[in-house]
This record gives C-alpha cells, structure tokens and sequence, in this order.
C-alpha cells in the first residue's frame, strides 16, 4: 500500500502515512480472531504477512481487503448463488477505506464499521457467539427414544414438542406444561405433516422430531446465513418502501423510516419459488383482467373446454386466455403493478383462506396481499390518491391510477424472526435456499427436510 502523499494526506486528516505498522497488523490479527461475532469463523481467512518484509504489506492488504469485503457486502455474491437475485447491496470503496484506516491507526475500528449495524445484526451476532463459545452438539432438543407419540396419550416431551411448533408458528399462545398430546396439538402437528408431504395422521415419530428439532449446529448455521443475508442489504433503505420476507410470508409496509403497517402474504410454491428482487410499485390497478401466462395456461387449463372456462371468467382473446374483472379474478379487486422484468407483482386474491394457513408459499410466484383492498387504501391515502382510487374501484371496470411517486419493494428471504423480547427464532426454509449460503460460509451440507409443493389454485 502506497504512503499517501499531498491531497489524499490532507483528505484523511491524519498525521500517519497509509503504511502498515506492528500496531495496524496485530488490529488485523485481532479483527481476524474474533470473526465469529460476524459468523464468519469457518472461512480461511488469515493474515500471514509481516510490516515491512518483502510482500509483507501486500499480504496484509489481501487478507484486510477479504475481510472487509466479507463484512461490507458479504463473503458469498447471491447474484452467483441464485438465478435471480436484482436486490441492491452496498458498494463502498474498500481499497480507499484501507488507506484511510491506516493513515489514522484504526484498522479494526474500520472493519467493524461495515457490518451492519441496527439491532438485529447485533442480536444474531449475540447468539451465534454463544452457541459457538459454549459449544454446539448433536444433542437433539426432544429425543427421539424410539417411541412414538399417539394421539390421547401423555408423554414427557409433550411440552417441547408444543414449544418448537409455537415458534414455527402451528400454535399460538404460550406453552403451558400439558403433558397429554391431544386437541390443538395434535391438529398443529398434522398440519406441519401436512405442509412437509407426510401422512397427516397425527402421530409423532421420527420424520416429525426430524422437523422439528433443532441441533445446535442448526442453529448456528442458521444464525451465520441470516447474518449473511443482512450483509448483502444496502445499510441505508429507502425510508419509504415495502418488504416481503419470501421465507416468512409477510409484508412489512415503511413510512418515513417506521413500520406503517404489516400482514400476511402468499408467495411462490417450492417449485415456482417468488425471486429474490428489487422493483417499484408505480401504479394500482382497480378491477384487474388477468392475461394467463402460457406456462400456466398449458400446464393447467389445457384440458379444460370453452364452458368450463367460461364459468372461471375466462374467455380466449388473440390466442391467449384472459380472466375478466371481478370479485372471482384471481387477481382480485387490485393489482399492484411494479416495473420489473419478471412480470412478478403484488395483488388480491380470491383464495382468502390461505392466509390463514402457516406455510403460506402456494402461489405461482406472485405476491398475494391479506386485505389487498385495506393495503390498496392505505398506500394511495399516503400518496394523496384516495378520491382517484375510491372512484376507479367503483367503476368495476380496469382502471390505472398512477402513483405520484414510486414505492420500492424489495422481496428477500430471511428464516430467522425475532420474538417480542429480542430473542432469534428459527423458521423453516421452504425453499431450501440457506443451504447454497451455508456452504459459501464454510458449514458441511445439511439433511434437512423440505416443504412440499402444493398450489390450491390457478392463480398467479
């Protein structure tokens, strides 16, 4: 690394020249030893040069600018990793941050500047770090004995298996002790058999331990891709913008930097899965057609004759099959439209009763919105566009409005949500996508089971 002469002297302000020094080395060193905090400790990263030998300093500036690569946008590119992934990340000048650093002496305060830094990161960092200090194992959480459990009898593990189907979401409430598996719980677990393609008969063995326990190699490994995951995101989202957790299924709306307001969604089905993108809403559309996409239209409807397509709404129009404005649209009343080249978008539904179901990924790779009609209201309240929209809705015919300004949307995909009091809780990985992350970051290949594909309608 060059010394910094003149201007660039004079731009970082400080009274040292951009070489690397003992004191800069050992902050490498020591930024290096405690990656864990960033779930980055699997990675061969190492600073093996000294100050001053011959190629010294140039060792020590790969290994800095590898580390904080890792840190700023992170140690794997999902746009290598997935066929789509269009989500804007941060783009710092990491060779210009090195100069900098060394010029003023602080080497590891700088790297451990670009890692996020909100509250969530740090939460993950926390519990990573104390899985990894006190040791993980193979130890599952409830044993698996041999035993299975049968409706209407008691067992000890009762109480955990009612715990972990809480935090996946198959229950609501806290747990309360009972040790007879019965009534909601063996509902609960026949729900998640059938979400995972087993046969829903309520009996707890081996393949439903298998979902629901998790090692704490699991956990770890979850921990370090969630952290992953954040470190691709820009650090400074738009204030104003909508987030849809693909994993979760949920929508998060912001509003000059607060949560405005969030509900359920449907996305993708393991075979169709929603991308992984960043595009705006620029307009809704009241009363929406619906022009079937061949894909579906050949897969789905092929079969189907004139009549039975007539009594879905549908008619053939220029050699395509077009779904007609109404309530049995299966685009429903409103369709957000959004400037992306993957003809993915946000919309109503017909198909409410899927919103009440836990794993919510059962669409052809759309977003449907949980009250489209209340979210569509309030976002052109926001706008300044309520009179306009109130008034296409009430045609009953297609109508555009216009936003005044666009709205970004982002749909990720993160498995790891946080309950009330901070606490990281594990979800699954429908699409099984954290396992190409986790081995990026060093961890061996998982056996985890999957979610099974099942669309209940023709639905975008």
């Amino acid at each position: 690394m060059r010394a910094l002469t003149g201007s660039d002297a004079a731009e970082v302000n400080a009274p040292h020249a951009a070489v690397w020094t003992a004191d800069t080395a050992r902050q490498l060193r020591q930024a290096l030893a405690s990656r864990a905090a960033h779930g980055l400790d699997r990675l061969p990263l190492e600073a093996a040069g000294e100050p001053g030998s011959p190629g010294g300093d140039a060792a020590l500036d790969r290994a800095a600018l590898a580390y904080a690569k890792a840190l700023a946008v992170g140690a794997s590119d999902p746009a290598k990793l997935y066929e789509l992934y269009t989500i804007r990340g941060p783009h710092p000048d990491l060779e210009r941050g090195l100069k900098t650093a060394l010029a003023k002496g602080d080497v590891r305060g700088w790297l451990e500047s670009l890692a996020p830094q909100d509250v969530n990161y740090r939460r993950l960092s926390r519990a990573y770090l104390d899985i990894v200090q006190h040791g993980g194992g193979p130890a599952r959480a409830i044993p698996d004995v041999g035993k299975q459990i049968r409706p209407g009898s008691s067992d000890a593990r009762v109480p955990l298996i009612v715990q972990q189907l809480a935090a996946l979401d198959y229950l609501d409430g806290r747990p309360t002790g009972e040790l007879r598996y019965a009534g909601r719980i063996v509902a609960a677990v026949r729900a998640l058999q059938a979400d995972y393609g087993i046969n829903p008969d309520g009996i707890v063995g081996t393949q439903v331990l298998a979902i629901l326990n998790t090692t704490d190699d699991d956990r770890a490994r979850a921990l370090a891709v969630a952290m992953e995951r954040l470190r691709w995101l820009d650090r400074s989202p738009p204030p104003t913008r909508i987030d849809v957790n693909i994993a979760a299924a949920r929508l998060t709306y912001w509003r000059d930097g607060k949560i405005a307001d969030s509900r359920k969604v449907v996305v993708g089905a393991p075979d169709k899965e929603t991308p992984q993108l960043e595009a705006p809403i620029f307009r809704l559309v009241a009363n929406p057609t619906w022009t079937v996409p061949r894909s579906v239209q050949q897969a789905e409807l092929a079969d189907q004759s004139d009549d039975q397509l007539q009594a879905q709404g549908m008619t053939w129009k220029d050699g395509w099959i077009v779904q007609e404005s109404g309530p049995k649209n299966s685009l429903g009343l409103v369709k957000f439209d959004m400037a992306d080249d993957q003809a993915i978008y946000l919309h109503d539904t017909p198909a409410k009763a899927l919103f009440g179901m836990v794993q919510r990924q059962r669409s052809h790779g759309c977003v449907r919105i949980d009250d489209a009609l209340g979210f569509a209201a309030m976002l052109a309240a926001d706008e300044g566009v309520d009179a306009e929209w109130r008034d296409a809705l009430a045609t009953g015919d297609e109508t555009m409005i216009t936003l005044p300004r666009k709205i970004p949307v982002r749909l990720f995909y993160q498995t790891i949500l946080f309950a009330d009091d901070g606490t990281p809780i594990i979800r699954d990985d429908p699409y099984d996508w954290n396992e190409r992350v986790a081995e990026a970051l060093g961890f061996p290949k998982s056996s985890s089971m999957a979610l099974k594909a099942n669309r209940t309608d023709v639905g975008p």
